[in-house]
């Protein structure tokens, strides 16, 4: 794992912190074109005076700390260390009065269905126990689709970007105080 980002930030900040890992990194497309970036784009344009920090980690999972679990399905990893990772991120951070936004993630089929369902599951049953708002599929209108993705198949490209951050925006937007 890389190591750890450290964001210092006054409690007159308004930070928003996108963890993750490649999806939301960039991996492949210029930082500027990142969907973290291209919020907080917008919420510039718009005189918020948040900012959004892209602490994403390529390859990185939940156990990790800094992902929100694409990896761990690719990597077969348990469903149930899935849920406490999520779960004790989750909490820790609200615990520390940070609102937070999880967004869910899917697997391709040959994971089989058993697995991949799980998988699925786990990002709803998390946001409900913890009762944190769910964007129920960070890919939604990109994931498969070529004109959206780099060669590789599962990075978006800067169009598929802009599609992931218009979809978080509107999840987004409720948790942010004084947002237009």
């Amino acid at each position: 794992m890389a190591a750890p980002h450290v964001y210092e930030a006054t409690a007159s900040d308004r930070v928003i912190v996108a963890l993750g890992d490649s999806l939301t990194v960039g991996l492949g497309v210029a930082p500027d074109e990142a969907w973290p970036a291209l919020l907080e784009a917008r919420l510039q344009r718009t005189a918020s005076p948040y900012r959004v920090v892209n602490a994403g980690v390529s390859g990185d999972t939940s156990a990790g700390g800094a992902a929100l679990g694409a990896n761990d399905g690719l990597r077969g990893q348990p469903i149930s260390a899935l849920r406490a990772n999520l779960t004790a991120i989750v909490e820790r951070l609200k615990a520390r009065k940070v609102k937070v936004l999880l967004a869910g993630m899917r697997l391709p089929p040959n994971y089989g269905a058993a697995y991949t369902g799980d998988f699925v599951a786990v990002f709803a049953d998390v946001a409900r126990r913890t009762g944190v708002p769910l964007v129920p599929f960070l890919l939604d209108g990109v994931a498969a689709n070529a004109r959206l993705n780099l060669a590789d198949g599962i990075h978006p490209n800067a169009a598929g970007h802009r599609i992931i951050a218009e979809r978080v925006w509107p999840h987004l937007r409720p948790l942010l105080a004084g947002s237009r």
